[in-house]
């Protein structure tokens, strides 16, 4: 009897240990549940908030095209530049995990931003364009839009912190990879993105040769 009784406790400790590990396991996939759901949902305000910066370029461009003598080459890249974000398919609602295909993405759209900033450089040679209601009006709706990028960016980024290292700590470590949780790539700063760019408009004064 004493051994049979030793032999319960032993198998019901175990039980417990057991249910223990079961609900760890379930709420710690839950979890995991949660945070890629949550790190799909800011890609896709990622996706809308780029998406929103390509529908503007057309009318953008056809406002600037109707200044007089304006520089073509500039429309021209411009345009390239956004065909060139258009031939980079990714799933607007679940985020990429491979680093590469992300890496390709934000170079796409890193050269039409490029492409974009030149554009209202140049306009400033215009003042009569400047000076339209049309061109205020998309020029306040494209600053706008990089506004938000730089935000859905960082708080995409913070959210695949918060999968990641969930996905990389216990117990999930153990079994993530089984169920289909990898670790999920950031967007990455582009060198010198820490120091805020000094903007300089001195067109109206002759260009000196450096010697």
């Amino acid at each position: 009897m004493k051994k049979l009784g030793i032999g319960c406790a032993i198998v019901a400790v175990l039980g417990i240990i057991l249910v223990s590990i079961a609900l760890i396991a379930g709420s710690s996939y839950n979890r995991l549940v949660k945070l890629a759901q949550g790190v799909d949902a800011q890609w896709a305000q990622v996706q809308n908030v780029y998406q929103r910066r390509a529908d503007l370029v057309p009318n953008l461009v056809a406002t600037v095209s109707g200044a007089a003598n304006f520089e073509k080459s500039t429309l021209t890249e411009i345009t390239a530049a956004r065909a060139s974000v258009g031939q980079v398919k990714l799933d607007p609602n679940a985020a990429p995990t491979d680093p590469s295909k992300l890496a390709e993405f934000d170079r796409a759209q890193a050269q039409l931003g490029s492409a974009l900033s030149r554009l209202l450089v140049v306009v400033e040679r215009y003042p009569d364009l400047k000076a339209t209601a049309n061109f205020r009006d998309l020029q306040a709706q494209l600053e706008g839009t990089e506004n938000r990028i730089s935000v859905e960016r960082r708080d995409f980024n913070l959210a695949v912190q918060s999968y990641n290292t969930a996905v990389k700590s216990f117990p999930a470590v153990f079994y993530a990879g089984m169920l289909g949780f990898s670790p999920k790539p950031y967007f990455n700063a582009a060198p010198g993105a820490e120091t805020p760019p000094k903007v300089q408009f001195d067109f109206g004064k002759p260009a000196t040769n450096k010697p």
